[in-house]
């Protein structure tokens, strides 16, 4: 796709400096600009690049004032780093505006679908399915019976949602996803052999949820695992059965919950955390990557560390760990002193 300065101008409410019909087909870094690329300039560090990039269009602040000449044609906005992050938003929905029914798919006779899909190839939707209008379903997605999607959300190709699962507005699933398998539970018999205890809950996810690709969030075994709105979840990360997301909450990657703990809203968890099962986490709680959360968490709590606890304390404890061979020297030869002082 092809768009002049010009019309990336008028989508920012921009000002020109330069060849209003400059085209560009592709993004690029500041300092890796080739032409035919679009740029940006927002952190004083890389002004000097601004002289030097090959790119054909860079958006930069009204407020940058230019010390040399400049050949690249300049878009002037208020805030060059949102106006990027505005023209990307724009960009992406160009680039993934399909329509349409791709074969070869099968869609169940009892299942129905609003206005304005698309359907990629492969695709297998299954009975009873409701989906609302501008949803998109890319190739090789699996949606099991009586699920329900709302408006203008995207499942991504591999997707595999299983029966029961209801999906929210505005929701973005990402590829290798797998919503609403088995909980894993299992109870041994006189034997000691594992046997599987039915799960027959389901998943809801509501509006605005974003699910990050290669996650996998478990069916209930009773009622629901829910993720509230606005629940922003990174790639392959684990959510048991019966566990629940507080709306707005952010996990990042390789994270792992345990079935039936309760997250609260707004919390941040860091990347490779482990959370243990029948916990409550409160509101706003922060907990730094590889952090193992063993016990439940009050409203605000900023934790680190295996099990987790205050990061104040954690920091402080650390300095120690660190110094803990000299410590025990230390302390080896203060007893030897004192087993002199004892002998006279």
């Amino acid at each position: 796709m092809k768009f002049k300065a010009q019309q990336i101008a008028d989508i920012l409410e921009g000002d020109i400096v330069g060849n209003p019909d400059v085209e560009v087909s592709k993004l690029s870094k500041i300092e890796e600009g080739e032409k035919g690329s679009l740029t940006f300039l927002s952190n004083p560090k890389y002004n000097s690049y601004i002289y030097t990039t090959n790119a054909s269009v860079a958006i930069i602040n009204k407020s940058f004032i230019p010390e040399k000449d400049i050949t690249t044609t300049l878009i002037k906005v208020d805030d060059a780093y949102k106006s990027f992050s505005k023209l990307l938003e724009f960009y992406n929905e160009v680039k993934n505006n399909k329509s349409g029914r791709e074969q070869p798919h099968f869609i169940s006779e009892s299942s129905s679908i609003g206005d304005h899909e698309y359907i990629g190839a492969f695709a297998y939707i299954g009975e009873n399915v409701k989906i609302g209008n501008n949803v998109k379903i890319y190739p090789n997605t699996y949606i099991g019976d009586n699920t329900v999607i709302g408006n203008n959300s995207t499942i991504f190709a591999g997707v595999k949602i299983y029966s029961d699962t209801i999906i929210g507005n505005n929701c973005k699933i990402h590829s290798g996803a797998i919503i609403a398998a088995d909980g894993f539970g299992f109870a041994p018999d006189e034997n000691g052999e594992y046997n599987a205890i039915p799960q027959i809950g389901n998943v809801i996810i509501e509006d605005n949820v974003d699910i990050g690709a290669a996650t996998t969030i478990d069916r209930a075994t009773l009622g629901s695992t829910i993720i509230r709105k606005g629940v922003k979840l990174d790639n392959q990360i684990q959510i048991a059965h019966n566990v629940e997301i507080g709306k707005n909450t952010v996990i990042a990657s390789q994270t792992g919950i345990a079935g039936s703990t309760k997250i609260g809203e707004s919390c941040m968890i860091g990347g490779q955390v482990g959370v243990a099962g029948h916990i409550k986490i409160g509101n706003n709680v922060k907990v730094l990557a590889q952090a193992g959360v063993t016990k439940s968490l009050k409203d605000n709590a900023f934790v680190n560390g295996t099990p987790a606890f205050n990061v104040n304390d954690y920091n402080k404890s650390y300095v120690h760990f660190k110094n803990l061979p000299k410590i025990v020297a230390n302390i080896n030869q203060l007893e030897e002193e004192l087993k002199t002082q004892t002998k006279k």
